[in-house]
């Protein structure tokens, strides 16, 4: 099965964002992400869609921050996503009458539901504010700047 790694991402081009003087065009953030502008496009827009970003149109225009990064929590982020499924795990026949198998589907359902509680809640108690702070640890642990990193579309972070 694929991994879905679309959560990380957004969280990656969201940080980047907030670095930004400018609104962000999709080729920008498709450079940075090493993916194509389309796919950016409708990522973005589910992300517009629910208040965590803003566009803007025309020359000059591109996406930005529609609140500050302390305001937005990952849960917003990954139900804006569509709420990827977590794992590939699943249950049997559904509609089995055999009773082991329907006691097996029970056992592995509730699992998966108190797995699923438990990431939303841990992702409902970090904001973007929290991955920033980290970043900039990170960054003084190994001596760099803000101006270390470039967030003009070079691709480069």
């Amino acid at each position: 099965m694929r991994q879905d790694n679309r959560l990380p991402r957004v969280l990656h081009a969201l940080l980047h964002l907030d670095g930004m003087k400018d609104p962000a065009t999709s080729d920008q953030l498709a450079e940075m992400l090493n993916t194509n502008a389309a796919v950016v496009r409708r990522t973005m827009a589910g992300l517009r869609d629910q208040g965590i970003l803003t566009s803007i149109k025309g020359h000059g225009g591109g996406w930005q921050l529609a609140r500050p990064l302390g305001e937005i929590t990952l849960a917003e982020i990954y139900k804006a996503l569509g709420a990827p499924t977590l794992f590939a795990l699943g249950c049997g026949d559904e509609d089995s009458q055999c009773l082991m198998e329907k006691a097996a589907n029970t056992a592995t359902a509730r699992a998966l539901e108190m797995a699923s509680k438990t990431f939303i809640q841990v992702l409902s108690s970090v904001t973007m504010a929290d991955l920033a702070d980290d970043f900039e640890l990170r960054m003084k642990e190994l001596g760099l700047t803000p101006e270390d990193f470039a967030y003009e579309g070079t691709g480069q972070h």
